[in-house]
């Protein structure tokens, strides 16, 4: 199938108004499986925050301020900005059976369930105790993380691809 096929038919999906958003994309079937026609489900209200403010990227270290997992670092591996969800590598999960028939009992495997951007903070690197965060511009005018408490710059952590490019180490050839 190609791109642009993939991306219209992508765009063109629309939620029903009691759709309950998760992890999967609305025209799979894990989340048609979740929402069948005609259940009726509350619905779950989200505070938007704007693209400026959010200052939780893939790749950083964070630290769980509630739930189960409360006081453990662990790192971004997935962000929800339209639900202000993150996923965290290996925690906050739940163990369930995937593959089970009548003559098979399945296998037994954790996954990570998403985190409201609430009840997560950026950990400092410089003391590796968690910290609110503010944008400032440096003298280069780079817009920057800056820890309220330490006043030390946070800098985004450099995350490389599925293919294990490195896009910031990347050299190609010039066009």
């Amino acid at each position: 199938m190609r791109l642009t096929a993939l991306l219209s038919m992508a765009a063109k999906v629309v939620a029903p108004k009691d759709y309950r958003y998760g992890t999967n994309r609305p025209w799979t079937v894990a989340a048609k499986r979740l929402n069948p026609p005609g259940k009726r489900r509350r619905k779950v209200f989200v505070e938007p925050l704007e693209a400026e403010d959010w200052s939780v990227v893939r790749g950083d270290l964070v630290e769980i301020l509630a739930g189960k997992d409360k006081g453990k670092h662990g790192k971004v591996i997935q962000v929800f900005r339209r639900r202000n969800w993150v996923i965290l590598e290996g925690l906050n999960t739940h163990f369930r059976y995937v593959g089970k028939s009548p003559d098979y009992r399945g296998t037994y495997v954790a996954s990570e369930a998403p985190l409201l951007l609430g009840d997560v903070a950026l950990v400092d690197p410089s003391d590796r105790k968690p910290t609110q965060v503010e944008w400032k511009y440096t003298e280069e005018g780079e817009r920057v993380r800056v820890s309220v408490r330490t006043g030390r710059i946070i800098p985004k952590p450099v995350v490389e691809r599925r293919d294990g490019i490195v896009p910031q180490q990347w050299k190609g050839e010039p066009p």
